[in-house]
Order: structure tokens, then sequence, then C-alpha cells
């Protein structure tokens, strides 16, 4: 009886790992407070197991291809190499998904940078 119970806990986990990670999948917006006012950002997720994939969208507006993406649960990390005015700079991020947004974190020059997203509508 324990065995059978631990095997279906088990199972249970195995199968809410990619439950989490297929949330991920689609476009999501939101704001990042700046001095300027808030400035828009938008993501593009697509994932394949523990792997992420996407784009996010870079100062200019082209799309910029996400790198190094990481799926662990509900857990996300990611990295994006923007060209700020002929400095390239790496922005690595790390994320927990939830039903209808992802509370995204990174840095830029030792300050955190908070910002959440939600799902795009059509």
């Amino acid at each position: 009886m324990v065995r059978k119970l631990t095997g279906l806990l088990l199972a249970g986990l195995l199968f809410a790992a990619p439950a989490f990670a297929a949330g991920v999948d689609g476009d999501w917006t939101g704001n990042i407070d700046s001095p300027n006012g808030p400035v828009a950002v938008a993501f593009s997720f697509k994932s394949d197991g523990t792997k992420l994939t996407g784009s996010t969208t870079s100062p200019d507006g082209s799309k910029v291809a996400i790198k190094d993406g990481k799926i662990d649960g509900a857990n996300i990390a990611f990295a994006v190499d923007f060209d700020m005015q002929g400095t390239a700079m790496t922005f690595k991020y790390t994320g927990v998904v939830s039903a209808d947004s992802i509370a995204l974190m990174s840095e830029f020059q030792g300050m955190p940078i908070n910002i959440t997203v939600k799902k795009a509508t059509k």
C-alpha cells in the first residue's frame, strides 16, 4: 500500500513539472518602471520539456532571441543579448510562472529589476 501511494505521488510530481512548463507558452507583456516613466516589455515563450526558447523586443523594437532557456517546474531562467548603443550587454533573467503571470527578476549595473508580465490577450 505504501509503495503504491509513493508511486502515485511520484507520478503526480513528474506530470506536474510539464504542466507548469506548458503554462509558459505564448506571448507575455508588462512594463518596467523607469525614471522616464513605464517602458513596455514583451516576451514570447515556447517550452520543449525542460528547454525554453522564444524572443523579446529590444529597445530599438527588433526581435531578439532568448538563449540558455531552462525550465524547472514553475521556475524559468534565460538570457538575452542586447546592443545598447554599441555596447554588448547580456541580461540574465529568472522567473516564476503562475497561471496568469510571470514574475521575472534581472539586474542592471547591480540594481535589481523586477518585472511582472501577464499573458497577452488576443
